[in-house]
């Protein structure tokens, strides 16, 4: 069995990576990282909104109601995230993205 290596064969990956390389994966991180900041806090503004409404209507709520809402409330804030523009992660993302760049 012959477990020589061709020298004229890619790698899938390279041996060492380049520091562009590692730069974009941090800012492609910081990305996600900062929509997923905006995703929180626009989910804390939906469980605000929903504290501040007068508990009330044609159900009872237990437990399973609560945690339905939460999910809910949980996917619809990813979901404004995503498709609205409301500037929270682009603002994280700009200032935080200086930094990386800047780094060695």
């Amino acid at each position: 069995m012959d477990l020589t290596l061709d020298p004229r064969a890619q790698l899938s990956h390279p041996v060492s990576p380049n520091r562009s390389d590692k730069k974009e994966r941090q800012l492609a991180s910081l990305r996600q990282s900062s929509q997923d900041f905006e995703t929180l806090l626009v989910n804390e503004m939906y469980k605000a909104m929903r504290k501040a409404v007068p508990e009330g209507g044609l159900f009872k709520k237990d437990s399973a109601t609560e945690m339905f809402q939460e999910m809910m409330d949980m996917e619809t804030a990813k979901a404004t995230a995503q498709t609205s523009n409301l500037g929270i992660a682009d603002a994280i993302y700009n200032q935080m993205a200086e930094i990386v760049k800047n780094t060695k």
